[in-house]
Parts: C-alpha cells; sequence; structure tokens
C-alpha cells in the first residue's frame, strides 16, 4: 500500500506502520479542534472578536478582555476540551474491548456510577436542615470514585473463566439500570436542593469549572491519554480476536482488566469535574473511525480531538442558543447522540 510507511527507530528495535492519509486527516481534524478552541473564547454574554481573543491569549489584550477570557471562559473551554478527549478515548477503548460500535462509557454503567455516587454524596452529608455538613468541592471525588468502583464491580460480575465482549457488556447495562434506579430513588428522597445540584452534574456542564479544577484534571487525563497511546498495539492485537491474541502472545484477561480500568479512569477523571456528558464516548470514535480508519494508532487522538470538537461546540450552543440562560452542554450532546444511537442500531442490527 503506497499511502502507508514504515518507521523503524533505535537501530530497527521499535517499528511501526505510519498511515500518511490518515495522519493527513488527523492533522485537519486537530486545526479544526484548535480553531473552535480560540473561536470559544469569543462567544459568551458578550461577543469578542478572534483577533482581541489571541490578544488576550498571549497576555495583550485589555484588562477586561483578559479578565472575561482568561479568567471566566478559558477554564470552561480546558475543561471541555479535556472531558471530550477522555470521553471520546474511553469509548474507543470500549469499543475496541467489546467489538461493538455500539459500545460507550454510558451503556455499560461508568457513568451511571459515577452520577449515583454524586447523588449519594448530597444525601450523605446532609444535615436536618438540608445543608451540606462538608464542602462542595469534594463532590468530583466522590464521582471519581464511583465511577472507578462501578466499573471494577462490571469487570467482576462479568467474570466467569475469563471476561467475554458480550458478557461484559449484558453486565454492565444491567448495573447502570442498577445506578440509575438509585439515583432516581435518592433524588426522589432527598431534599429540593439535591435534586437541583444532581441534575446539573448527571446531564454534563463545564460552566462551574475553574483554573483550580483545569489545573488537576488536565495533568491527569494527559498522562492517562499517553498511557491509552502507548498500549495500542495491545488494542489492535484485541481487535483479532481472543484466540489469535493468545496465539500471539498476549494475556488477553490480564490486559483486558488493565483496559477496562484504564477506561474507568479516564470517564471519571472526566465526569468528576464536568459532570456525566452522555453520548461523546459513542459518537467521537464512529465518526473517527469512518475519517482515519480502525487502526488504534490514528483512531485513538482522532477520536480525542472529534470529542474535544463535541463537547466544546455543545457548549457553545448551551451558552449562546438560548441567552441570557444556559444549558448544559449534556443537554445537547445528548440531543444528537441519541439519534445517532438509533441510527447505528439500524445500520449494525446484528451488533
Amino acid at each position: 500500500m503506497k499511502h502507508v510507511k514504515t518507521i523503524r527507530l533505535l537501530q530497527q528495535k521499535i517499528s511501526f506502520l505510519l498511515d500518511v492519509q490518515a495522519i493527513k486527516k488527523l492533522i485537519v481534524i486537530c486545526l479544526l479542534a484548535l480553531a473552535v478552541f480560540f473561536l470559544s473564547a469569543s462567544f459568551g454574554d458578550s461577543f469578542i472578536n478572534p483577533l482581541k481573543v489571541l490578544q488576550a491569549f498571549f497576555g495583550y489584550g485589555s484588562d477586561f478582555d483578559q479578565l472575561i477570557i482568561i479568567d471566566f471562559r478559558m477554564p470552561r473551554i480546558f475543561m471541555a476540551l479535556f472531558a471530550g478527549m477522555a470521553l471520546a478515548v474511553a469509548g474507543a477503548v470500549l469499543q475496541g474491548i467489546i467489538k461493538n460500535p455500539l459500545a460507550s462509557p454510558d451503556i455499560i454503567g461508568i457513568s451511571a456510577g459515577g452520577g449515583a455516587a454524586v447523588v449519594g454524596f448530597l444525601a450523605i452529608f446532609s444535615d436536618s436542615n438540608h445543608s451540606l455538613t462538608v464542602s462542595i468541592e469534594w463532590l468530583p471525588l466522590a464521582g471519581f470514585t464511583g465511577a472507578t468502583i462501578v466499573g471494577c464491580i462490571v469487570y467482576l460480575f462479568a467474570w466467569k473463566d475469563g471476561v467475554t465482549p458480550h458478557r461484559l457488556v449484558l453486565i454492565g447495562i444491567s448495573v447502570s439500570a442498577f445506578m440509575q434506579a438509585i439515583t432516581t430513588m435518592l433524588m426522589i428522597i432527598g431534599p429540593i436542593y439535591q435534586a437541583s445540584e444532581a441534575n446539573k452534574w448527571i446531564t454534563g456542564s463545564v460552566k462551574s469549572a475553574d483554573w483550580d479544577q483545569v489545573q488537576i484534571v488536565v495533568p491527569l487525563i494527559i498522562v492517562l491519554l499517553l498511557i491509552t497511546l502507548f498500549i495500542t498495539r495491545q488494542l489492535n492485537v484485541q481487535e483479532l480476536g481472543d484466540d489469535t491474541a493468545s496465539s500471539l502472545g498476549q494475556s488477553v484477561q490480564k490486559t483486558r482488566l488493565y483496559l477496562i480500568l484504564l477506561c474507568s479512569s479516564l470517564v471519571a477523571s472526566a465526569i468528576a469535574f464536568a459532570g456525566a456528558i452522555g453520548f461523546v464516548g459513542l459518537m467521537a470514535p464512529h465518526i473517527a473511525r469512518r475519517i482515519v480508519g480502525s487502526s488504534f494508532g490514528v483512531l485513538i487522538p482522532a477520536s480525542a480531538a472529534i470529542g474535544a470538537l463535541l463537547v466544546m461546540v455543545a457548549d457553545i450552543i448551551g451558552r449562546t442558543a438560548f441567552s441570557p440562560l444556559e444549558v448544559p452542554a449534556g443537554v445537547f450532546t445528548a440531543a444528537i447522540g441519541a439519534p445517532y444511537f438509533i441510527y447505528l442500531l439500524f445500520r449494525n442490527p446484528n451488533k
């Protein structure tokens, strides 16, 4: 194939195939995401010229523009960027494990686990006056813990002389339904403020992001994304089937456990601060696969860029479409994702 080149490094100790056409497409996607990143800073209660945004970003804007762009808008844009990347890559990993384009963190219960933990946090740490007895800043930790624990529970329940993709998704759907039932019950019996606060988190929003949160989530997600890129070869081998992967020397079940933990960590990191933004993990990898192909070496970064695009665009629409009201980004990703999921069901009737 003329469009595929072999790259060899360190005296041929490291070698890999490079799909030139896919890389070109990936560069275009990344440039588009970068453009939306800067354009997003222009939108809000007042529109700011994109040139002024660039000036403010590099420290040459007016004090007012610096305040609005750097202090108010940039934290939520960074949160949308990295939350979208994490959710999309987690979806790509899950689809690789389960070998089904309909798989996503929402479907196998990881997001629902985070939601149940958040509502449980609000219920447990509320006094008789319906006031929180601890700081609301502990809420992201509750979401992270819940998502991670549920990811481990799904894997343990799915284990039966190993974990098969079909058993994993069936157990995941069951656990997700159970977590959603717990969440609904806690919201019904809890105080009104709890239902309101939980609803904002469950829907998914980056409105409350600040620089302190960004400084926590960005390094964490970057490390997890680098780990994911490092193990792309393992993901490619998993795509060949369990028997073939075993014959190539891979410990299938151990690798699958590591991938599930990695996926859970990515989702937990994103939803801990941005909430359970739905359908990004479903749509982004599927769109990326149609553009750049199914090799995980290029699929992972393409999914990350498209996931970031989806969440940033959803946040722009949420800020501007119903101004002065702000609608959570998760509302728009769900509005697009639900019909897209139905389309995929019709397109893949045997999945």
